[in-house]
C-alpha cells in the first residue's frame, strides 16, 4: 500500500472530519488557522500507512491495489489520531476510532477478518507454506540398505 493511495479525503473531502478540525490540527503557523498543511497531513498518513502495512502485510501481499475502502477509513482514523497527538482524550471519539482501527487490524493479521477487494479476497502474502508429497519420499525401505559395520 502506498501513501498516494491513502489520501483519506483529508485534502479533497474535508467533510470526513470537518474542515475546521483539519485546519486546527495541521496549520501550526497561522493564528487563526487558515491553511491545511500538506506536510503535516502527509506525515500522519505515512505513520498510519506504516502501521497498516505492519498488520496487513502479515496476511496479504503488499501493496494492495486498489486500496480497499475499509483501509482508507482505517488510515483516516489512525492519521486523525496522530494529528490530535496528546490532545486526543482517552475516551473521546478520536481515541475510540483509533482503538477500533487497531483492533480490526489485529483481527486482519490473525486471519479473523478478510480484506475484500472489489468482491474478491486480496492476495495472501507469499511464502511460509510447506508441502509434502509422501509418494516421493527420498528414504524408503527399497532405496535404503542397512549397513552393519564389522565388529
Amino acid at each position: 500500500m502506498r501513501r498516494a493511495h491513502l489520501s483519506c479525503g483529508f485534502a479533497t473531502e474535508p467533510d470526513r472530519f470537518g474542515e475546521l478540525e483539519l485546519l486546527q490540527l495541521t496549520d501550526r503557523t497561522n493564528m487563526p488557522p487558515s491553511t491545511v498543511d500538506d506536510v503535516v497531513v502527509g506525515r500522519a498518513l505515512t505513520d498510519a500507512d506504516a502501521v497498516i502495512n505492519g498488520y496487513v502485510g502479515k496476511k496479504y501481499s503488499l501493496p494492495l491495489s486498489p486500496v480497499p475502502e475499509v483501509l482508507t477509513k482505517v488510515a483516516c482514523d489512525l492519521a486523525r489520531y496522530y494529528l490530535h497527538g496528546e490532545a486526543a482524550t482517552k475516551d473521546g471519539i478520536v481515541a475510540r476510532a483509533h482503538d477500533a482501527a487497531i483492533s480490526w487490524l489485529k483481527d486482519v493479521a490473525k486471519g479473523l477478518v478478510a480484506i475484500d477487494q472489489d468482491g474478491e479476497e486480496a492476495a495472501p502474502a507469499g511464502g511460509g507454506s510447506i508441502q509434502a508429497n509422501p509418494s516421493t519420499r527420498v528414504f524408503r525401505r527399497d532405496t535404503v540398505s542397512v549397513h552393519h559395520p564389522e565388529r
